[in-house]
């Protein structure tokens, strides 16, 4: 490691198959992070008891693939919108990359029978989210439409007359993740040689 690496911490990566890496595992925690942080709040002391409870366990973990499911479109969709000031005229080339990406991470995953409709009809539609997100300037993070907070809402294993009003918070925890992954890909990608090297060829 060079001096300037050991005093600025370690170099920006450029490389297209750490960057795949870094958004598989952010789409995973982001899906993890904000459902069971939710529920181990609403549970309390009966914690241990709810998430033993083998009714409960199956509807969280439907949330969570359900949840990670669209929380892979939208870091596409955030890497697209990151990436794309530095793909001038490369557009279609960068849509193409993190769609080869989501394809190719979906397929690596041991998706439940139950799951797998879900998991087909996101393969399917990121193609034409992208697209239509690429008509318009890229969004910031904090303003990116998120294609996880409907099945986060619909799928949440604590009953609606138990979480109104709490829309917004459930909402804003996942923003916050969102935000967070963007912040953790500015450090550790150099935008503009990585952007080369997915739209290269």
């Amino acid at each position: 490691m060079s001096l300037m690496s050991h005093l600025f911490g370690r170099r920006r990566s450029q490389d297209p198959r750490e960057f795949g890496t870094f958004l598989a595992r952010q789409s995973a925690f982001i899906a993890q992070k904000t459902v069971y942080d939710y529920c181990r709040v609403k549970a309390g002391r009966d914690e241990v008891r709810l998430f033993n409870d083998p009714d409960f366990k199956a509807a969280l973990n439907h949330c969570r693939w359900q949840v990670y499911f669209s929380a892979l479109s939208d870091v596409a969709a955030l890497a697209e919108a990151w990436l794309r000031p530095a793909v001038q005229g490369r557009e279609e080339a960068l849509r193409s990359a993190l769609v080869a990406w989501h394809e190719a991470t979906l397929a690596d995953q041991a998706v439940p029978p139950d799951e797998r409709e879900a998991a087909e009809a996101a393969r399917l539609a990121l193609p034409g989210h992208l697209a239509g997100l690429q008509l318009d300037p890229p969004y910031p993070a904090h303003r990116l439409p998120l294609q996880a907070e409907a099945p986060l809402l619909a799928t949440l294993p604590v009953h609606e007359d138990q979480r109104r009003g709490e829309g917004p918070a459930i909402r804003g925890a996942l923003r916050f993740h969102i935000v967070s992954a963007q912040q953790d890909m500015e450090r550790s990608f150099d935008r503009e040689a990585l952007a080369r090297a997915l739209t290269a060829g």
